[in-house]
């Protein structure tokens, strides 16, 4: 199911640490974090209201990191994204930890453990999640060298993407000089301008694969993914390089290449191509209305192209369509794309705190501590 977060239930927590130690620093990745807030806050993107994207810059402690995370977690119901950047290391087992100020390689308190941030988002109540690593051996945390079972399948979370920079065992890469790390550089050039084609909106999956297209073409390390169920078609962005299907393009018998309903991932870009729709037939609003069966008037189809949510009901579109010459074999595609965007937007049941209803998930604390929070 694709969807755009809604931004009153979606969360964000963006963590970077670009200063260290006993480590090389890595002075790009105080710049990606303003950079993915920005885009993550504009009406383009989630529109995430500022207080709904929380920025960590330099955490020196694992609380600092991990408190931010477990109240984003207690607040987000549709989609909650934990982006990290700086350096990924391996503690003495091989598994990967993200490094603090103070890291050295080995010493996994000296960071924060994969394994934490992820018990946290495991009794997380959003529908869907998001893990950005910008790291070296970020590949680590899709479990290819983590033992038999993958970590991301153990999380058993429905709707959760973890996007790594590099392979389990490669370098993510910030050039000297350049303002923005290899891999967030790119991933905010495609969110910024798109990526040509017919595609709406830019959804988790098309990002993914432009990603590997285009640092492959610079010959640098490949992000890897772990996807469970349909969280890759989470939208990220509307696509700034949309191209409307020309005249001549993919066309039905009759000719009229119509825009492809499968693009439209959001109820905007649904509507948006309703109105595209008009223009591929070639009619006035008013020759619309006249071949209309059964008849609707002028006021009733401007209404349909004029609205920002979308219909409650389908007969109106099925009418406008099939007015526009558009065949019923394309109707009946338009409207599974309807009914899809419709459940989509269904507000998620409130979470009872009756007597009788699941007690709160723990705290990342009360876990490590093999404690019950008390009721």
């Amino acid at each position: 199911m694709s969807a755009l977060p809604d931004p009153a239930l979606s969360r964000a927590v963006l963590v970077g640490v670009s200063s260290y130690l006993r480590l090389e620093s890595l002075p790009a990745v105080a710049n990606n974090l303003p950079a993915l807030a920005a885009v993550l806050t504009s009406p383009a993107s989630w529109n995430l209201a500022a207080g709904h994207c929380t920025v960590v810059a330099e955490p020196d402690t694992a609380p600092a990191m991990l408190d931010a995370v477990q109240h984003a977690a207690e607040s987000a119901e549709d989609t909650l994204l934990v982006y990290f950047a700086g350096h990924g290391l391996l503690d003495g087992r091989g598994d990967l930890f993200f490094g603090l100020p103070g890291a050295v390689p080995g010493r996994s308190h000296t960071g924060v453990t994969y394994q934490a941030l992820r018990e946290i988002l495991m009794d997380c109540a959003a529908q869907r999640f998001v893990i950005v690593l910008d790291c070296c051996l970020s590949g680590r945390a899709l479990g290819t060298m983590s033992g038999d079972e993958v970590l991301a399948d153990q999380a058993e979370i429905e709707g959760s993407y973890l996007l790594a920079a590099a392979p389990d065992n490669g370098l993510a890469l910030a050039p000297p000089g350049a303002p923005l790390t290899a891999f967030t550089g790119e991933l905010l050039r495609i969110l910024r301008h798109g990526v040509p084609g017919q595609a709406r909106d830019l959804d988790l999956d098309l990002v993914y694969r432009q990603l590997r297209t285009a640092l492959a073409a610079r010959d640098l390390p490949q992000p890897q993914k772990r996807v469970r169920n349909t969280a890759g078609r989470l939208i990220l962005a509307r696509n700034h390089a949309y191209l409307p299907p020309q005249a001549g393009g993919a066309a039905d018998p009759a000719g009229a290449a119509w825009p492809d309903p499968d693009q439209c991932h959001s109820p905007h870009a649904f509507l948006e191509a309703l109105a595209e729709v008009r223009a591929v037939s070639g009619h006035t609003i008013t020759v619309v209305s006249q071949l209309a069966q059964p008849p609707v008037s002028p006021g009733t189809v401007s209404a349909l192209l004029n609205r920002t949510a979308l219909p409650k009901t389908w007969k109106t579109t099925g009418i406008y369509l099939a007015a526009c010459g558009m065949p019923a074999e394309r109707i009946e595609e338009w409207k599974t794309v309807w009914e899809r965007l419709r459940t989509a937007e269904q507000p998620p049941l409130p979470t009872s705190t009756a007597a009788g209803s699941s007690p709160a998930p723990l705290g990342w604390r009360a876990r490590l501590r093999g404690r019950r929070r008390r009721p």
